[in-house]
């Protein structure tokens, strides 16, 4: 039955790779920094983005983390109960939430991106190749791809 189809090699197949590997390495990380910190993949996403980036409105981080809408505000809410964030309406537009962390927020980042990175380099131990060619090649096609630009 298999002759009637063309050649492939799903295990060599790159954007399978990437997926397999990509959610293996967030299960990995997200049992990390959920048994350390109690916190989830979404939260973690949210809580390094509003530290490290200039996305401050729930609608901005919902783009930045490749979330869905309600996976976004249910964090907001987990993460702001926590004291980990502070919200506030839009002064002029009603619809956007602002985000800002708290010193615990803040906190709770400082701890984590020593193991964040600690994992960053465990998994480049295991590649044969430079990770700042890696980083600078994912960086690049990740630009083109939220662009909007095809393959």
């Amino acid at each position: 039955m298999t002759q009637d189809l063309p050649g492939f090699d799903l295990e060599h197949y790159v954007p399978y790779q990437f997926s397999v590997i990509s959610a293996q390495l967030s299960a990995n990380l997200a049992a990390l920094y959920r048994d350390r910190f109690g916190i989830s993949v979404a939260e973690w996403r949210i809580l390094v983005n509003l530290a490290y980036s200039d996305s401050r409105t729930v609608r901005d981080i919902q783009q930045r983390v490749r979330l869905d809408k309600a996976k976004v505000s249910r964090a907001v809410v987990q993460l702001e109960s926590r004291g980990l964030l502070t919200k506030e309406i839009d002064g002029t537009d009603r619809r956007l939430l602002h985000l800002e962390l708290t010193d615990a927020g803040r906190q709770m980042v400082c701890e984590l991106v020593p193991l964040a990175n600690k994992f960053q380099d465990q998994v480049a131990q295991k590649l044969s190749l430079d990770i700042a060619d890696l980083q600078s090649q994912l960086a690049h096609l990740m630009k083109e791809l939220s662009d909007g630009e095809t393959l």
